[in-house]
């Protein structure tokens, strides 16, 4: 596992090392990665979108289901899975958006932990030989050891370049030396070392800052995204409104500053592609397009309507027509008689009266 997280960090560190050499400071390489890790990820923040609003959307109907038969169990079950299968909703909707931006974070976290390896891109066995020599010599080996020992290189390279590359058998050539010392220079961002790791920094260095506005910048968007989106705030919720963000500070705190760095970038990021989000898919929106899709579905389906040709429909609609063309005649031949009777009638007693005179 740790072979595929290298080589994805090896990836991503070919992007860090391109923003660090157009801006000279690996604070600034780390928004500009950000940003592009955004925009790479944006068609996955969509289709995650639409499925938060699909799932919304499914929940309500769910919810009257469930109400609807609450003494029927069985068919109420029954209802729900007729309308997974009529929303096309899956439970497993959403999970590939949710895993990818994981997959980024620990391709950031070990492009940050081996430098060498995976941002300056030097041979793997030239790292080694330099970890292995230092280590045996006293007073150096047990502060440049260790899990980010490729960072103590990088961070203290001024220093003991001479036992890398001024000895009779150099390990690093003349080119690798100038990319240390270059990549080396440019990790101070705001005064914070971001090669440093908060734990074991002092009070003074500020690097607490780090993990504080990792949970701050966590907090402040999860809130306003749950009140944009109408959402009330009760129970789990808010325990895991504020658990998560806690459990990143402390990573936060663990690891070198620059990892803390991405997250905080990647949480104001975020939240601004939230907002853009929000704003197109909402999940009102998204209610309202599916609503018109359906419209304009069952008008297709009716113009497509093919009218069926039905002999006996045929001829039962011309007796019809017949019948009510001969009752119509006879209407009229009866009209006609008792206008002519009447006609008689009017006439007898015309001349009876002439005579009478």
């Amino acid at each position: 596992m740790e072979a595929l997280f290298n080589f994805i960090g090896g990836i991503f560190g070919y992007v860090l090392w391109s923003a660090f050499y157009l801006t000279k400071n690996y604070g600034l390489a780390i928004v500009l990665f950000t940003i592009v890790v955004k925009v790479l990820l944006f068609p996955f923040s969509v289709k995650q979108q639409k499925a938060m609003a699909s799932n919304a959307r499914f929940q309500q109907k769910q919810r009257e289901i469930m109400e609807k038969y609450r003494n029927d169990r069985v068919r109420a079950n029954e209802e729900v899975q007729k309308l997974m299968a009529k929303e096309n909703v899956s439970p497993t909707a959403g999970c590939l958006p949710m895993l990818a931006p994981m997959l980024v974070m620990f391709g950031v976290y070990y492009s940050v932990i081996n430098p060498m390896t995976n941002t300056l891109h030097i041979a793997a066995d030239k790292v080694s030989l330099a970890l292995t020599k230092l280590g045996t010599i006293p007073a150096v080996g047990t502060s440049v050891g260790g899990r980010y020992g490729e960072i103590n290189i990088v961070k203290y390279f001024s220093s003991l370049q001479d036992y890398l590359i001024s000895d009779n058998k150099p390990i690093f050539n003349t080119s690798d030396a100038s990319s240390i010392n270059d990549f080396s220079s440019g990790f101070n961002f705001c005064g914070l070392d971001l090669l440093s790791t908060p734990s074991q920094s002092s009070w003074e260095s500020m690097m607490w800052l780090i993990p504080v506005l990792c949970f701050l910048t966590s907090v402040i968007s999860m809130l306003i995204m749950q009140l944009i989106n109408g959402q009330k705030l009760q129970g789990c919720m808010i325990l895991m409104i504020f658990m998560m963000p806690l459990f990143t500070a402390w990573i936060a705190y663990s690891v070198p500053g620059a990892v803390g760095f991405y997250w905080i970038a990647s949480n104001v990021l975020g939240f601004a592609q939230s907002l853009i989000l929000n704003k197109f898919y909402s999940p009102s929106i998204m209610e309202a397009k599916a609503e018109a899709q359906r419209v304009v579905l069952r008008r297709q389906q009716e113009a497509e309507y093919a009218f069926i040709d039905n002999p006996e429909f045929d001829e039962m609609m011309s007796h019809s027509d017949n019948a009510a063309s001969s009752g119509e005649k006879k209407k009229n031949n009866t009209s006609k008689k008792s206008k002519s009777k009447k006609a008689v009638k009017n006439n007898d007693k015309s001349s009876y009266l002439g005579r009478k005179r």
